[in-house]
């Protein structure tokens, strides 16, 4: 498969992309406004799109547990909040083609008899934030927003709320609570958002790129996005591909492509190195290494192999690379994001961060990976929301994967990476 399926991405490279003039006249909306919407969440339903924010949960599945006729207002919430080490597609979708995630909000709302949906987007991405107002400005301008969408008797109002920088906020309850004005922490489930989300009120909360990829459903049917991918992951994805890597980039290809395709296209690893580890879906999945390079990257591959597919954060690590390290920048990131709610993920990675420090000045013994080892056992299903889990998951595949680096560091008394090691670590 060396073939790239360029939809959400097929217009980047306009210099007007980002207007409604250069993105088009929302011909899946206009089509969705003219069906029932249970027609349309079915639509959903058998084009297989699954969730693309990381769990791969089905979306029409999801627009589905809406409970209807209950007397409530439903809401949607696009989670635009970004944050994870190596996850970069959603920021430059919104940047390049903003009126796709409109036009897929417009379709979503209608679907689940929303009347009121909100884009929750980190605060830090200006840019980002200035060009989605826009775009919504555009599209209430266009008619395609406010009463009465396109004749159709709709009323839809769209709301882009900006946080404030906090990775927790990117699990769907604490991002409610903050859309809500409170402090950003996970809410005890259940009930679930679909019964109890916004408001206390039944709401859809989707990833960005789950309701961009919406609108070419709609428009071409869900028999032509499911003909792509795999038999139970179908359809594209953006797969990001960052780090050691002659062309990093965005590369939107059907789901089930292999790492050594993409790497290909991407012109491999940078010049005169070799591929050490990577991960498949950012910094919360287990790492894969040079083994796993032809490894399809859907839902279910990934996971028999160990790990997660995620985000599809394709983080790519050459031979220079210290694991250790990088496994310390991961769990000093984790362990500042903790939201401190829950006893496992607040205390379990801050000590998972100290000892990983030792470790990686060469300061621990053998003893210490048996500790950092049962401290990650000791959070994964343990924590208020997957936090935790994503804390532990580079900890536990490090170790097995990597484990005689880990030793090297007792042995050279720091680091062998180091320039004052290289010597040493190289006549190893």
């Amino acid at each position: 498969m060396t073939t790239l399926t360029p939809v959400l991405t097929r217009n980047w490279d306009q210099p007007d992309s980002f207007t409604l003039r250069g993105y088009g006249d929302y011909a899946g909306a206009r089509k969705a406004l003219g069906m029932d919407p249970d027609a349309v969440i079915q639509a959903v339903k058998d084009s297989g799109l699954r969730g693309r924010g990381g769990a791969g949960f089905p979306t029409g599945l999801k627009w589905g547990f809406i409970p209807q006729n209950d007397g409530k207002p439903h809401y949607l919430v696009v989670n635009a909040d970004e944050s994870e080490p190596g996850t970069c597609k959603d920021i430059p979708l919104m940047m390049a083609n903003p009126h796709a995630l409109v036009e897929g909000i417009i379709i979503t709302s209608y679907a689940i008899r929303a009347a009121h949906a909100f884009i929750y987007v980190r605060g830090e991405v200006l840019h980002v934030v200035r060009r989605l107002r826009a775009a919504v400005q555009e599209a209430y301008d266009a008619g395609l927003l406010g009463t009465d969408i396109l004749g159709s008797g709709f009323d839809l109002e769209l709301t882009v709320h900006t946080g404030a920088g906090a990775y927790i906020c990117g699990e769907e309850t604490a991002l409610l609570d903050s859309l809500e004005g409170y402090r950003g922490q996970p809410r005890l489930k259940p009930p679930f958002p679909a019964v109890a989300g916004l408001y206390a009120c039944p709401t859809v909360i989707n990833n960005v790129e789950s309701v961009a990829s919406v609108p070419s459903i709609v428009t071409n049917g869900p028999s032509w996005f499911s003909s792509m991918g795999t038999e139970k992951s179908k359809g594209f994805g953006i797969f990001s591909l960052s780090g050691h890597v002659t062309r990093p980039g965005q590369f939107e290809a059907p789901l089930g492509i292999t790492l050594r395709e993409l790497l290909d296209m991407a012109g491999g690893v940078r010049a005169g190195h070799r591929l050490k580890f990577w991960t498949p879906g950012g910094s919360s999945t287990p790492i894969f290494t040079e083994e796993h390079l032809d490894v399809p990257l859907d839902f279910e591959s990934v996971g028999a192999k160990g790990s997660l597919l995620g985000t599809r954060a394709l983080q790519i690590f050459d031979e220079t690379t210290c694991v250790v390290r990088a496994v310390l920048r991961w769990t000093e990131f984790y362990a500042h994001e903790s939201c401190g709610k829950c006893t496992p993920c607040r205390e379990g990675t801050y000590w998972l961060k100290h000892v990983l420090k030792r470790l990686e000045r060469g300061e621990g013994t053998e003893e210490d990976l048996s500790t950092i080892t049962d401290i990650a056992d000791n959070i994964v299903g343990r924590a208020f929301c997957a936090l935790g889990d994503g804390a532990a998951a580079p900890i536990h595949s490090s170790i097995k994967h990597f484990r005689d680096e880990y030793l090297k560091h007792f042995e050279v008394g720091g680091c062998p990476f180091d320039r004052a090691a290289s010597t040493v670590w190289e006549n190893a």
